[in-house]
């Protein structure tokens, strides 16, 4: 009987350290709170961030950032909500420090509100502290609609939000990006871009059974299971292969053709027209330039 005892003893301590991994707090370094935001520059970064194509339903002329349409993944169907200023249906109400922890942490204002990753807060956590402050400002500048967008439909034991924060501790790292000092300024623009506020990896790259990118596959495409479904690869060896160079590359992602002399699919199509299109001249180059590993 005792060695029983001792057995039933080891299985709970393995299991309360299990739970107690899976289910503490995630955080990640502290961000200034203090800076003002440029309600102009968050305009801005509402397009780098692809957040009107992915927040407006555009098929149906929808209010820019009310909600847009449902993403289905294996897990449910996501529905981005309602941004816009409103102090009840978007996101009018919110401090931002909130809006800073759903960026950078992907929690909502609620205690046990933790984000699905159908939300790129992984990619956003590499924003600069400015540029969560102007992102906040421009969106508080927003037209408010007071129309809520309609709700995830996620089956259980998907629909428990608190099984997030365990997903988290698996999977997310809240960070800042990180330079690579051994590649040039241009370089680093881009792959800022790629893999923070444009978080082309959310989609580009695949995704395993738990819906975490694997980043071991960079970009390499994804046949399912991302929040855009089924999507190519675009690491440098397969731009190079379809015929892109830095300058088509670029005119592509302000509206033109592709190499093979059409324009792209409806997701990337909308991700281009309300994003990509809107973007600078030096982004553009600069994100040409990364996708390409090019300095």
């Amino acid at each position: 009987m005792k060695v029983w005892r001792w057995l039933v003893l080891a299985v709970l301590i393995v299991g309360a350290g299990l739970l107690w991994f899976l289910f503490k707090p995630v955080t990640g370094p502290e961000r200034d709170l203090t800076l003002v935001g440029d309600a102009e520059r968050g305009t801005y970064l509402l397009r780098l961030g692809g957040c009107i194509s992915c927040h407006t339903d555009l098929d149906n002329e929808g209010p820019v950032l009310a909600g847009g349409p449902g993403l289905t993944t294996p897990f449910g169907t996501f529905v981005p909500p309602n941004i816009t200023s409103h102090p009840d249906a978007g996101t009018g109400g919110w401090t931002l420090a909130e809006f800073s922890q759903a960026m950078s942490e992907g929690k909502g204002p609620g205690a046990t509100e933790h984000f699905y990753p159908a939300f790129p807060y992984d990619n956003y956590t590499l924003m600069s502290d400015q540029e969560i402050a102007d992102l906040y400002a421009g969106l508080m500048a927003t037209e408010p609609v007071a129309e809520p967008a309609a709700p995830h439909d996620v089956s259980f034991p998907f629909n428990q939000r608190l099984l997030m924060l365990a997903w988290k501790n698996l999977f997310f790292v809240p960070q800042r990006y990180e330079p690579d000092p051994e590649r040039s300024d241009l370089w680093n623009r881009g792959r800022y871009l790629a893999t923070g506020p444009g978080h082309c990896t959310a989609c580009h790259t695949p995704r395993n059974m738990f819906g975490a990118r694997d980043d071991s596959r960079h970009l390499e495409g994804a046949q399912s299971g991302t929040p855009a479904g089924r999507v190519p690869a675009i690491d440098p060896e397969s731009l190079v292969a379809e015929g892109y160079d830095r300058a088509w590359l670029i005119d592509v992602l302000k509206g033109g053709v592709n190499p093979a002399f059409d324009f792209p699919g409806r997701s990337m199509g909308e991700v281009i027209s309300e994003g990509t299109s809107h973007w600078t001249d030096e982004d553009l180059e600069a994100i040409a330039a990364y996708l390409l590993d090019e300095d």
